[in-house]
């Protein structure tokens, strides 16, 4: 798997535990949801998403949508 798919499985999995913590524990999991939102929609303009600097890091193969830089 590359840095792209990697992110973008993390991130469903993410709104997919949100999701279910709001129905099981508190509505207040939702804003697990919104913070992945706002991280993948500034990530679509930036370029910049903080997993993707950590996977890269840690010599994950790069995808198209996040260079492999590590600074």
């Amino acid at each position: 798997m590359n840095i792209d798919r990697i992110v973008l499985a993390f991130a469903g999995a993410m709104v997919l535990l949100s999701v279910a913590l709001t129905y099981l524990v508190s509505p207040w999991w939702l804003l697990l949801a919104l913070f992945v939102g706002a991280n993948l929609l500034q990530a679509s303009f930036s370029g910049f998403c903080p997993l993707a600097r950590i996977l890269a890091r840690l010599g994950v193969r790069p995808g198209g949508a996040f260079p492999g830089r590590a600074a």
